[in-house]
């Protein structure tokens, strides 16, 4: 058999059968996760494909918490009647989004401070949930398992920086290993005294030791944290980078040092209405821009992506089955929203089976890709058909899809321009199509076409529409549609067919049924 034939039987074919449906999957399709931090409080409800989560709700207060521990050894006090105020609000909204009880943790300001006993009694007397505090190395592996979330079998280095503590994990064929925690968290950086000298000292020790227990760390440093995306912001805004998406966007070392060097130069105020950055978070990016130059330079990584997953998708982690967790996320997000929202359910699959002989020969991850556009191809059938070709690929590059490079999102959305569209000049996206070659173009425009013809066979999702051959040295495109199929290739069906063998630059065989 065709190993990249989609198949129900057996295991499935190279991306398995859909889990999202079965009670294990069902049981995970609405929580709600409060993450108590030293600087914000927050609240994420996750819902749809439990895989692949879509973020149903998403509120974050700064609540600054762990701002001035350092001299108190106590929470802020506004901070603290903020966030009580905030986590009882969370729970009234939990209740009325049906997510159940909520998950609530804490991290390093309530483990630390002297009344954090105290605030978390005062927490649950209010709303009847325990709050789970949890130590530096807890807090290391959950976030570890957050970036495992979109990245299954992941080899690397994360690095999750909090208020007042930051964390480093090693995560290995998709496992997380050695952890370690440290107060290099902005909130207690800022109150170090004697200044910016100071600060290095102490920044250069630690990573020093940190260093020393984690050894050698050279693969990717994945980076999570509200001070890291701050940074990653303002490093798209030095760079003119075209599209805004924070997770999997990647920086190098050299990047790293010109934006800490950019940060030190520009006035921070209008820096940060540029970039989008919250004035709380902007306070606190100079500080996590020493902290992370250092970092580079110390572990020396091969190249450095933004995870917007963390700790509170790793509590959602923590709570899938195995065979759930080893499953593509981007995969079964596609699955979802082709059971929610194309109109014929499982079509996808008879699309992509079709289609496969024209890219014979490409690896497992372009495969990935022609299946995620073939689960994709009919779920934007509700907007205008003006515009659909342009929210197609809105959707594509701006959903929230894990297991996705910032080039794959662009492929993958001009593959869906080209679904309903045999252009792609003049569109407001233009400027992102440099993110790819020319020759990937041209290979998202033929995955385009194939699927614009293929449409036009819209059966059942168990329907056999024949067979397309594809002979690259003869550049022949050969056609066999089945018997139930020819009716429905039609004058137009027949010209989306030529417009798919002119991309192709091929001449074309049409054979008849039973021939």
């Amino acid at each position: 058999m065709d190993g990249s034939k989609d198949t129900d039987h057996g295991d499935g074919g190279p991306f398995g059968r859909p889990l999202f449906d079965k009670p294990s999957a069902r049981a995970l399709s609405r929580v709600g996760v409060v993450d108590i931090g030293s600087n914000s409080v927050r609240l994420v409800v996750f819902d749809g494909a439990a895989r692949s989560p879509a973020y149903f709700f998403n509120e974050k207060i700064m609540c600054a918490l762990g701002a001035g521990m350092s001299e108190t050894g106590r929470l802020n006090p506004e901070g603290r009647e903020r966030a009580l105020a905030a986590i009882t609000r969370f729970q009234f909204l939990g209740d009325s989004m049906g997510t159940g009880p909520l998950t609530m943790v804490a991290t390093a300001a309530v483990r630390e401070a002297k009344d954090g006993p105290e605030f978390c009694a005062e927490v649950e007397a209010a709303t009847g949930v325990k709050v789970w505090v949890i130590d530096g190395r807890e807090e290391a592996r959950l976030s570890a398992q957050g970036v495992l979330l979109g990245w299954p079998g992941s080899y690397g280095l994360v690095c999750d920086i909090g208020g007042s503590s930051m964390e480093l994990a090693e995560i290995n064929g998709g496992h997380v290993g050695k952890r370690v925690t440290s107060s290099l968290g902005p909130l207690k950086l800022r109150d170090i005294a004697g200044g910016k000298r100071a600060r290095k000292a102490h920044i250069e020790a630690t990573l020093a030791e940190m260093h020393a227990k984690m050894g050698p760390q050279n693969n990717r440093l994945f980076l999570v944290g509200g001070s890291w995306r701050a940074i990653a912001k303002i490093d798209m805004e030095r760079r003119g980078y075209p599209l805004h998406v924070l997770h999997e966007y990647r920086m190098s070392a050299k990047s790293v040092r010109d934006t800490a060097r950019y940060l030190e130069l520009t006035n921070l105020e209008e820096l940060r209405q540029r970039a989008g950055v919250s004035p709380a978070r902007m306070a606190l990016v100079p500080h996590a821009a020493e902290v992370l130059r250092e970092i580079v330079k110390t572990f020396k990584p091969r190249d450095i992506a933004i995870s917007s997953y963390g700790i509170r998708e790793g509590l959602l982690y923590e709570q899938m089955p195995q065979q759930l967790r080893d499953r593509d996320p981007l995969i079964e997000a596609c699955r979802f929203a082709e059971s929610k929202d194309a109109r014929v359910r499982g079509f996808g699959k008879v699309v992509y089976n079709f289609i496969m002989p024209l890219f014979k020969n490409v690896g497992p991850e372009k495969r990935r890709l022609i299946k995620a556009a073939s689960l994709l191809h009919d779920v934007s059938w509700r907007a205008h058909p003006d515009y659909r070709p342009e929210v197609c690929f809105d959707n594509a590059t701006r959903a929230n899809l894990g297991g996705l490079k910032h080039s794959e999102r662009v492929f993958l959305g001009l593959a869906l321009l080209h679904r309903y569209s045999n252009k792609r000049e003049g569109t407001r996206f233009e400027n992102l199509y440099g993110l790819l070659s020319h020759e990937k173009q041209q290979q998202a425009e033929i995955l385009g076409k194939a699927m614009r013809f293929a449409a036009m066979l819209w059966l059942s999702e168990d329907a056999d529409l024949g067979e397309m051959r594809w002979h690259p040295r003869k550049r022949l495109l050969e056609l066999r549609l089945s018997s139930e199929a020819m009716p429905l290739f039609g004058e137009v069906a027949q010209a989306r067919f030529m417009s798919l063998a002119t991309s192709l630059k091929a001449q074309t065989l049409i054979t008849p049924p039973g021939k």
